[in-house]
């Protein structure tokens, strides 16, 4: 949530080193002549929060000792009910602060000015909001990254919430620091900004030098009272989002959401978590490439005080880099289905662009868990959604928990397939997440779908980087770089749940599905690993050479076993239907020499004539060969004929094709590159391939012999 900027040499202070004895008296740091707006808040604002809300923080101070610390609703009842006139009173705000809005713009509708008003109603909202406090503010960052929802009014000024907030006193922040670390300011900073440099919704930063090591360091020190403010905040909307389920007879369990969303918060502001969260994420994520993330000093930090890394850069929204989004990606990808553990708040604030062009995520306060059985489900509905297999997405749906298992899921196919179809025409590389909302609003009303907590954060955390690259790329869609990702991970991956979504997935109705294949190991050679992120690839990246290396590297390797075992097995089909085929040919050619010989006809039945079409396809795909532009459509895509006279055409187009195919040269002089790991593997394939056909060979013949 704080975007963290140096601020001027001068605006460090010295601080005294403490004699031996007893610390001196700590004197306050003169206040700088700047302005407030000189750290990104202005005074009128500060004015309008202290003066509607400033209340809450001074009655919270006395009901904060009686507060439960983690999220307990119950708790939290408890205290407020004692408390009925604060609670009338702030309903009272809320109420009144929205009415008057929302009469507004109803106003501006029956006087036809809704749109020349929105620029000004989007500036009372955002003072509304920052008027309301802490948790209304954490609510409109979490809608203030997707411009193709928001509109670009309102988004303009939501994202002012993000790090103009009011600070409160530094007088009172020092206290809290020494009060929380039980010493002097002075033994433990040597110098720390008199001012701060950044502020926010749940508190404010400071910038400090370690007195114990000198590393420049960043001291969030969190707000007064404002743990009492959002719990009241949290008990009304908690109370109204049950009134609002019943009164529309709603689906998803708002209060659930609520609940989940509170209690995310209410770990967020327990800075030793976020600190504990921060050292994970960086033990999991901190050295991919391009990727940067602070260390947290433990000793340091105490519930209402966190100490980190100082990080300098600007704004990922302000700088216009798209491969930056592009890692964020990757990260992105990598936390939500590789480990599991993801940031949960990624909006603008959180991630920056340091000095050194590196992506840095910042506030680790709000961190998810995405469990296994939920990852593979993702995984999947993925992969059935660009495939069009809305039969297999609904089963998907019910394994994540948006339908309930008594669904009808016959009727459930055929309204995903009416909602996705057409988003899903446009190819995976022109799909948005607009584009999938369509009209999945009134299917998810009619089948009860329910709306997780978790996978409304899953969702957040990839919309909040496509928002971001659609504010200067319209085009960007983060799904045509995510499903790169997803078709490499259901290629590798050794979960038995995913290598039984790929076989079915490749043998529809027993019949193997060359074109799926092909879709993913195109898909996943556009898969940015940590090696291949990098600013400037070759230009010999997209050519064939190179496609034919990946290609064969991914195979070789343990993780492609299972790829390369289903290729193999898809080669020796297509190798034994070719030796058929060529016997089939020779012996037609034979006999057509000798008079009144009867027409020639094919000894290949459909299963073998297909298994020849896909050979032709397979080799095509190795060697990276594309077809001609003027040329009949490449066997395979047609279903498989059924008129003899259709299939001898075919097996006679399937050779003629073949003998035109280039030499297999490409594929061989690569293999000087590959690693000697991969080599080895290369020469052991001749031998596994003849085994698999003279297998096929001989159960042919066994059966010939006894049928």
């Amino acid at each position: 949530m704080l975007l963290l900027r140096p601020i001027p040499a001068p605006a460090l202070r010295v601080r005294a080193k403490p004699t031996a004895r007893r610390p001196p008296p700590r004197r306050r740091p003169p206040r700088p002549r700047a302005s407030a707006s000189a750290y990104g808040v202005g005074t009128s604002e500060e004015d309008a929060f202290t003066r509607s809300s400033g209340y809450l923080f001074e009655e919270g101070l006395s009901a904060e000792g009686e507060l439960p610390t983690a999220y307990d609703i119950d708790g939290i009842a408890a205290v407020y009910r004692r408390r009925p006139l604060l609670v009338l009173r702030r309903s009272l705000q809320i109420g009144s602060s929205f009415g008057r809005w929302f009469a507004l713009r109803y106003l501006d509708g029956v006087n036809e000015r809704a749109d020349d008003m929105f620029e000004v109603r989007a500036a009372q909202l955002r003072r509304i909001l920052l008027e309301l406090g802490p948790a209304f503010v954490k609510i409109a960052q979490a809608v203030s990254s997707r411009p193709d929802v928001i509109h670009p009014s309102y988004l303009d000024e939501l994202s002012l919430l993000q790090d103009r907030i009011a600070p409160f006193s530094t007088d009172v922040a020092f206290d809290i620091i020494e009060k929380e670390l039980a010493m002097p300011l002075d033994m433990v900073f040597s110098e720390i900004s008199p001012e701060p440099v950044a502020a926010a919704s749940l508190g404010q930063v400071y910038q400090a030098r370690l007195r114990s090591n000198g590393k420049l360091v960043a001291v969030k020190v969190q707000r007064p009272g404002v743990q009492a403010a959002i719990s009241l905040d949290i008990f009304i909307l908690r109370f109204l989002a049950g009134v609002a389920r019943k009164a529309r007879k709603l689906n998803t369990d708002l209060q659930a959401v609520l609940d989940e969303w509170a209690s995310s918060l209410f770990r967020e502001m327990d800075y030793r978590e976020e600190a504990r969260n921060g050292l994970k994420f960086r033990e999991l994520y901190g050295n991919l490439r391009d990727v940067l993330v602070p260390e947290m000093y433990l000793e340091q930090t105490r519930r209402r005080v966190l100490v980190m890394e100082w990080v300098e850069g600007e704004r990922l929204s302000e700088v216009r880099d798209q491969y930056l989004v592009e890692v964020g990606v990757y990260c992105s990808l990598s936390q939500l289905l590789e480990y599991g553990f993801y940031h949960a708040d990624p909006h603008p604030g959180n991630l920056l662009r340091t000095v050194d062009g590196k992506l840095a995520y910042l506030d680790f306060g709000m961190m998810g868990e995405f469990r296994q059985e939920l990852r593979d489900g993702f995984i999947e509905a993925c992969l059935h959604l660009v495939n069009r297999d809305f039969d297999g997405l609904a089963k998907d749906f019910i394994t994540l928990g948006l339908l309930p298992a008594t669904a009808q899921k016959d009727e459930v196919t055929k309204a995903l397939t009416g909602v996705f179809e057409s988003a899903v025409n446009k190819g995976v590389q022109n799909i948005s997440f607009g584009d999938l909302s369509g009209n999945l609003g009134q299917t998810m009303y009619k089948f009860k779908f329910q709306i997780p907590s978790y996978f409304s954060l899953v969702i957040r955390s990839l919309a909040v980087l496509e928002g971001i690259a659609i504010s200067f790329n319209p085009n960007y869609k983060v799904l045509s770089s995510s499903y790169p990702w997803i078709a490499r991970k259901v290629l590798t991956d050794s979960s038995p749940n995913l290598r039984s979504t790929l076989n079915t997935l490749l043998y529809k109705g027993g019949t193997f599905q060359i074109d799926r294949l092909e879709s993913l190991l195109t898909e996943s050679l556009r898969a940015r690993s940590e090696q291949s992120l990098v600013r400037n690839q070759n230009e010999d990246s997209d050519s064939s050479r190179y496609a034919i290396k990946q290609v064969l590297t991914f195979t070789l390797t343990e993780q492609g076993s299972f790829v390369k075992d289903l290729l193999l097995q898809e080669i020796s089909k297509g190798l034994d239907a070719l030796g058929v085929a060529t016997l089939s040919s020779v012996t037609s050619a034979a006999a057509s020499r000798f008079p009144f010989a009867p027409s020639p006809s094919s000894s290949l039945n459909n299963e073998e004539v297909t298994n020849l079409r896909n050979l032709y396809r397979l080799l095509l795909l190795l060697s990276q060969t594309p077809q001609k532009e003027n040329s009949s459509p490449a066997p395979g895509y047609e279903s498989t004929r059924e008129k003899g006279d259709d299939s001898m055409d075919d097996v006679s187009l399937v050779l003629k094709e073949m003998r035109s195919l280039p030499e297999f040269l490409p594929v061989l002089s690569v293999i000087p590159e590959l690693p000697p790991e991969s080599q080895q593997q290369f020469l052991l394939l001749p031998v596994d391939l003849t085994n698999r056909v003279l297998s096929r060979a001989v159960a042919r013949t066994v059966r010939t012999m006894f049928t």
